[in-house]
């Protein structure tokens, strides 16, 4: 049998209806299975700029993934249809956090899996993946690093200001040195050895010291 001699016979007259209740269930289920990514992405967010309407995208995204595939599994015109439309979307929005790719992901598998009538698969699925998703993003395996901003007047000043430094921090690590006549510029990654910054006072106040900055770093680093 040939591809036209499918669309010959009285295969297309045997179009599965979906009904109300099948649709009914599965937006319902779409809706609060996304609802739940949305929580496991509020709380696992660790960008600079919070946006909520990414959240929202991510409830959205799992409706209409599941309405798509109960359309496609009715009428096999409308899924062919379908791929020649969906192959002409693009999206031009930039990813910046490569976790939020994980969250798109997630919602069309689940919109994907809820319209194919795999229910439990959907939501022990959604579950376990929201379970890791919270351990692992939200547990802390290290101290968070700040950098500091150091400017003094010559190099006297600043070995001075660095065994001062290497003294009341657990770790540091020069990151960029800049030179000029009467002027050291340094920035580095130090982990303290607790929530005190206090330090950075006394190290301002140093004898040849013009300056002192301690600025929060919360970038993705190697430990």
């Amino acid at each position: 049998m040939t591809f036209n001699d499918i669309f010959k016979s009285s295969f297309l007259e045997n179009i599965t209806a979906v009904t109300v209740l099948d649709m009914v269930l599965t937006l319902v289920l779409a809706f609060g299975i996304g609802i739940f990514i949305f929580f496991v992405y509020k709380k696992t967010y660790r960008g600079v700029m919070y946006s909520s309407s990414f959240g929202v995208t991510l409830i959205a995204l799992t409706m209409i993934t599941s309405q798509v595939i109960l359309a496609v599994t009715s009428n096999v015109v409308l899924s062919l249809g379908m791929v020649g439309a969906l192959s002409i979307v693009r999206f031009r929005t930039a990813i910046k956090e490569p976790l939020d790719i994980a969250f798109l992901f997630w919602s069309i598998a689940v919109g994907i899996i809820l319209a194919a009538g795999m229910i439990p698969l959907a939501v022990i699925g959604s579950v376990v993946i929201g379970v890791i998703l919270l351990f692992f993003v939200n547990k802390k395996s290290h101290k968070n690093p700040f950098i500091v901003v150091l400017a003094c007047d010559n190099h006297d000043a600043e070995s001075r200001a660095l065994d001062y430094i290497n003294s009341q921090t657990e770790r540091c690590v020069v990151k960029s040195k800049t030179a000029q006549e009467n002027l050291v510029e340094i920035n580095m990654e130090v982990r303290l050895k607790d929530e005190n910054t206090d330090f950075i006072n006394a190290l301002s106040a140093l004898s040849g010291v013009k300056s002192a900055a301690l600025v929060s770093y919360n970038g993705d680093y190697m430990g």
